[in-house]
């Protein structure tokens, strides 16, 4: 019986532990998992090759660059994926994606390479029975894998034009499994792995990422220091 485990990770998230200071707790959260923390290599161009050359980024990639280094994230091949087959099924991907919806008589680009690139790996890990879950914290690509049909009112409300979607497409998404650097955090808060001592640390690590990109609500908040 095959244990592997693995947590596939976009951009989003690991910026957001990046910008909040919390890569020893990022580390902290690998051992604890003991599984593979993944990242394509579109991703790691988002989050090191691309940012190492923008001063303003230069510090979260150097900061980033040292997770991959330490092997603490890992690429595909580790796993006995190889990268081109990662990369065919992204655009496969992709075009299914950008042609769900459409607007202005055109298919919308509702998720970038990098998303595309976490749900073609999510799609090889399911081939090779390894269980899995992909960390997101961007809204659009979380929406699509769980209530597709609420992106039509979204998109509706933002461009106040008239949106039609392939519904026939909703099917592919469903299976996808997400989670976001918020409960990622909390499971840390949970395992004792913060290590800040003050009633109010869980409030002040949610808001972290919810400031710095987690899409989550004040209410879910809420609901999660109540659990």
């Amino acid at each position: 019986m095959n244990q592997q485990k693995a947590i596939i990770f976009d951009s989003s998230t690991l910026i957001n532990f990046a910008m909040n200071g919390l890569l020893e707790e990022f580390r902290d959260l690998k051992r604890m998992f003991g599984g593979k923390f993944l990242i394509t290599k579109e991703v790691k161009w988002e989050i090191i090759d691309n940012p190492m050359e923008i001063k303003r980024f230069e510090l979260e990639a150097l900061k980033l660059n040292e997770l991959f280094l330490e092997k603490v994230l890992e690429m595909p091949s580790s796993i006995g994926i190889d990268e081109k087959t990662v990369s065919k099924m992204t655009q496969e991907i992709k075009n299914i994606a950008n042609n769900t919806f459409f607007g202005y008589g055109k298919g919308m680009e509702i998720i970038a390479p990098g998303e595309s690139s976490c749900l073609a790996l999510s799609k090889l890990l399911d081939e090779k029975g390894i269980k899995h879950v992909i960390a997101v914290d961007e809204r659009t690509t979380r929406i699509l894998g769980e209530r597709p049909e609420n992106l039509e009112k979204l998109f509706l409300k933002k461009m106040h034009t008239k949106i039609t979607a392939k519904k026939e497409n909703f099917k592919f998404f469903k299976e996808f499994r997400f989670v976001r650097s918020a409960e990622l955090i909390y499971i840390a808060y949970k395992k004792g792995i913060i290590k800040l001592r003050n009633h109010d640390v869980l409030d002040a690590l949610l808001y972290a990422m919810k400031f710095n990109g987690c899409s989550i609500s004040d209410e879910e908040i809420s609901d999660m220091k109540k659990l």
